[in-house]
């Protein structure tokens, strides 16, 4: 299959949005002593009025702009090539000197801004949300918990780097664990279990390796939570991810509307799996393949093609959205194929300065590899909904929103599969599709229960650790799929979730999101037009409003409770229930 790998140096060659104003042309961003300097500028200068302050505040996001797209185009580098020491070592040290010496003087901004918002306050309305975060930014930061930080980043680069080297040797050749996958959509039984087989094995002679790092960050994180002044990192990380909209009991309420809801309807689908496979009891490797024993679907053989029929869709959808993805494949902003060395999932990542998004995955030519190009392309159209909002921190939304953007582009797109499939594998994909979002819900839920516990229980051991995993797994897996004889395997099932590692605590947005982009989904089988015309113009606002502000633009409730959380789910059993 083609492929392509971006080149972070073409990265540097397209424009900025609009010119710079403050920060000088040749300014280094890697260069810690001119980053300093301007930063001082900042910390120095005397304001006088409020146009003084609203001058101020621009100046520094166009800093911090600047800033970001540096450690964007670093992180696209790595990931593309994490077995490439040279970009290795260029973003770990970006992590080692940069981010510690902003980190610092970027308080001091946040306090003098606070102050002189005392005496200048710009509009209230539109200052809301920013003030709200800095607020919140001032009462966390710790200088003393700055290295601390700088060694869980860059533990969480050493995840992604063991990762990236899982190789897996099967059937005579060397496949990436993304590339595995495939084979679990196999309609030979033997082949997808030598296959999951032989991935989890790879993943087994790691395990140890990956508990270390993780005891490691859970260290860390206690340290960094206890010395700001919180008992809990649970309480830490709500007020870092700025959840001034919920708190962690709504989240318990959201685990349990879902086991309630979600997981029968689970139980009972893969209960219809195995009965129409045959087999005495569903295993793990039975959840990818066509229960009726159909080969797997094969949306695209390369990825030009690929990339072509999706631009399709989005044209079909919005010819201004089919506009901005060509913008992307013109300006080589798509790193597609998966690769040896190169990071496992998928994700968008923002070139700030010039507002242009980046879309990195690891396709293998499965129907799955669809719909993370369709997820990220709407956080890609989510980027340049929001791009021409003044502030570096308005132009991105709260990551509960974020993904109604990327998981509602997917429902849209879903409507127009008929560029990639026939009818009737249309029809199976779409099927896919909704058995992945019931299957998702619950594991939403126990990833997020599970950090729960895990941040609510610190000094656990290993063993502790792993058999709390097994108990949530079991509480939120249905009660269908037998383990039986893979007990390491299910144990360690944990420690594939990236977002442990490099996020912590996010995950639960998925859960909110997708409650969200489900009610787009039920907007657009009734008026396509006007659900996406909704859907649009809440992306346009980024992050300038509140999150309950931005489900209502989009039509929706910000609610995540059994009161959403059972009808949307009851639409997902008709859905299901229809004939193939």
């Amino acid at each position: 299959m083609a492929g392509n790998q971006s080149d972070g140096c073409m990265f540097e060659k397209i424009p900025p949005y609009r010119p710079r104003e403050f920060v000088p042309a040749d300014f280094d961003a890697l260069n810690v002593e001119q980053v300093k300097k301007i930063y001082a500028v900042l910390c120095e200068r005397a304001i006088a009025s409020a146009e003084d302050l609203e001058r101020f505040v621009l100046d520094r996001s166009e800093l911090e702009t600047v800033l970001a797209q540096q450690k964007s185009i670093l992180y696209i580098e790595m990931t593309c090539q994490t077995d490439d020491a040279v970009r290795a070592g260029r973003y770990k040290g970006y992590v080692e000197t940069i981010l510690p010496a902003v980190k610092p003087l970027a308080d001091q901004l946040d306090r003098k801004y606070l102050a002189e918002r005392e005496r200048f306050g710009p509009d209230v309305r539109k200052y809301e949300v920013y003030d709200r975060d800095t607020k919140a930014d001032v009462e966390l930061f710790r200088e003393a918990n700055v290295p601390l930080q700088t060694k869980e980043d860059l533990l969480a680069q050493d995840y992604q780097t063991v990762c990236g080297a899982m190789m897996v040797s099967f059937q005579g050749q060397e496949y990436t664990q993304s590339q595995m996958r495939k084979f679990l959509e196999e309609p030979n039984r033997s082949t997808r279990q030598s296959a999951w087989q032989a991935a989890a094995d790879r993943r087994l002679q790691e395990q140890d390796r990956i508990d270390e790092i993780f005891d490691r960050m859970l260290d860390l994180r206690g340290q960094i939570a206890a010395g700001a002044g919180f008992d809990s990192y649970l309480d830490y990380k709500f007020r870092e991810y700025h959840r001034f909209d919920y708190s962690p009991q709504t989240c318990r309420q959201f685990h349990e509307a879902i086991e309630k809801h979600a997981v029968p309807a689970l139980a009972d689908l893969h209960k219809q799996r195995r009965l129409q496979m045959g087999p005495a009891s569903l295993r793990p490797w039975d959840l990818e393949a066509d229960p009726l024993g159909r080969p797997p679907l094969k949306p695209f053989e390369t990825i030009e093609e690929y990339v072509s029929r999706t631009k399709e869709i989005f044209s079909r959808l919005d010819e201004q959205l089919g506009r901005q993805f060509q913008e992307m494949i013109d300006l080589g902003l798509l790193d597609l194929a998966s690769r040896k060395g190169k990071a496992p999932g998928g994700y968008q990542e923002n070139l700030w300065e010039a507002r242009k998004p980046f879309i990195f995955s690891n396709a293998v030519g499965s129907n799955d590899d669809l719909r993370v190009l369709l997820h990220e392309g709407g956080h890609a159209f989510h980027s340049y909904a929001c791009a021409d909002q003044p502030l570096l921190s308005y132009r991105h939304a709260p990551i509960e929103f974020c993904e109604v953007a990327s998981m509602a582009m997917e429902l849209f797109s879903s409507f127009h599969l008929d560029l990639f499939y026939s009818d009737c594998d249309a029809a199976r994909s779409r099927r896919q599709h909704f058995e992945m979002i019931l299957r998702l819900l619950p594991w939403i839920a126990t990833i997020d229960a599970f950090q729960h516990w895990l941040y609510g229980h610190p000094g656990h051991s290993r063993r502790q650790r792993r058999q709390v995993w097994l108990e949530f797994h079991e509480r939120f897996g249905g009660g269908v799929v037998d383990w039986s004889g893979l007990d390491a395997e299910q144990a360690t099932l944990w420690q594939r979730q990236l977002h442990l590692f490099i996020a912590p605590l996010y995950y639960i947005e998925y859960g909110i999101a997708q409650l969200g982009a489900l009610g787009l989904w039920l907007q657009a089988r009734k008026d396509p037009s006007a659900a996406l015309a909704r859907y649009r113009k809440a992306l346009a606002l980024g992050g300038s409003r509140p999150l309950p502000e931005l489900f209502a633009e989009a039509g929706l409730e910000f609610d995540f409770s059994e009161k959403t959380v059972a009808p949307l789910v009851e639409s997902l059993r008709r859905e299901l229930a229809r004939p193939e």
